[in-house]
């Protein structure tokens, strides 16, 4: 809801384009959300009773989940600048890119579902995989705001930097 700012302002047409970041309070926190994910995963997956088949399962599903939110988010963000720039899609990737998500989560919920532990263990293993998926959206997203940022701040110091070479050139035509 805060953070929902929009990414560039203009104040007035002849006023600098001003590059809204996101502040460090919440890149830390979201650095911090995604590590304690990652450890409650992890500290779960270690202490799993049961066969160490479904202990190697249940990695790679958090693996493929993991990776899958990451391919997600940036797909769903470039179909949305896509859209905006008018730029084609390849057609297949949007299905490979949702599919490959819902299989990682489906088989991941199937593997977790169907392991011989008590339900205990089920119920910690399933919020802090979801705890994990959710936080590495969040984190997705907060690293692709930053590397947007970078850009327009580029293309801002670029453009001050061409004008103020332009009003060079204007003075010593001048001169």
């Amino acid at each position: 809801m805060f953070n929902n700012l929009p990414r560039f302002h203009m104040a007035s047409p002849r006023s600098p384009l001003i590059v809204m970041r996101d502040t460090r309070a919440w890149q830390l926190q979201v650095w911090v959300s995604f590590g304690l994910a990652v450890f409650l995963c992890a500290t779960g997956l270690a202490y799993l009773p049961g066969q160490a088949l479904d202990r190697a399962f249940m990695v790679m599903g958090y693996v493929f989940c993991l990776s899958t939110v990451f391919v997600l988010s940036k797909a769903v963000r470039d179909t949305q600048k896509a859209s905006l720039t008018g730029e084609a899609e390849t057609p297949m990737w949007r299905v490979v890119v949702w599919g490959g998500f819902a299989v990682a989560m489906g088989l991941t919920l199937w593997g977790l579902l169907r392991m011989q532990i008590d339900e205990t263990y089920k119920a910690y293993l399933g919020v802090s995989w979801l705890y994990l998926v959710t936080s590495a959206f969040t984190l997705a997203k907060t690293l692709r705001d930053r590397h947007e940022a970078d850009l327009a701040e580029a293309h801002v110091a670029g453009r001050q930097q061409a004008l103020a070479e332009r009003a060079a050139a204007t003075t010593q035509v001048a001169a």
